[in-house]
């Protein structure tokens, strides 16, 4: 699989996520090596890849904005080709952008049987300092299986902005208590970023491989 970044268990594959980087950082930031690596000691095999204007920062290039979203989606379509596998459940999602990417092409994906669900960390549901300017529409009637996963208080989108929004059940929820946009809780809090970046991986491993019965 040319260009993934892959965290493969010793063991069987048993789900497969496609996991692409937010904004501003890429595919190996602390964020992304953190829960890639718990994921992959939970059986399922992270592959990483980025996006063209971040490949090109990673070859010298300037930084640049990221790319238009036509674009970005034509990526992860593409990435998506290349990691699907007959018997082993792919799973998309994302840091923030990659995330919100990955939501614009899920019923899409989910309809034709490519994907089996979604998973978003840190969902960037309006610009910083523009609660106004939401990007929920497509989610209000998103039919694919999805997880976010999402700091308290976001400042993209926190626990009090996303309970207005008139989510659908189906898309689940799970709070960090006192989380930033990275899942950071201050320190008055009681926990640290490790926890909550553990709790994170536990939410999606969850998800991702449920429990017998459940």
């Amino acid at each position: 699989m040319p260009d993934f970044l892959r965290d493969t268990p010793a063991d069987r594959v048993r789900a497969r996520f496609l996991f692409a980087h937010g904004a501003g950082a890429p595919m190996d930031s602390e964020f992304m090596d953190a829960i890639s690596a718990g994921l992959c000691g939970r059986g399922i095999e992270v592959l990483r890849f980025e996006f063209p204007y971040m490949a090109q920062r990673r070859s010298g290039g300037s930084r640049r904005p990221p790319n238009p979203m036509p674009q970005l989606q034509d990526c992860f379509r593409e990435r998506v080709g290349q990691a699907a596998e007959p018997g082993v459940p792919l799973f998309i999602g994302g840091k923030s952008m990659g995330g919100r990417v990955a939501s614009l092409l899920a019923d899409e994906l989910f309809g034709s049987g490519d994907i089996a669900g979604l998973v978003c960390l840190g969902y960037p549901f309006h610009p910083r300092g523009k609660p106004d300017k939401l990007r929920t529409g497509h989610l209000l009637a998103l039919e694919c299986p999805a997880l976010v996963v999402q700091g308290s208080r976001d400042p993209l989108g926190n626990a009090e902005e996303v309970a207005g929004y008139g989510l659908p059940d189906s898309i689940r929820r799970h709070w960090l208590e006192d989380g930033d946009h990275d899942f950071k809780p201050r320190r008055a809090s009681g926990f640290t970023r490790e926890q909550h970046w553990q709790s994170a991986v536990d939410a999606v491993a969850g998800f991702i491989l449920p429990p017998a019965g459940s």
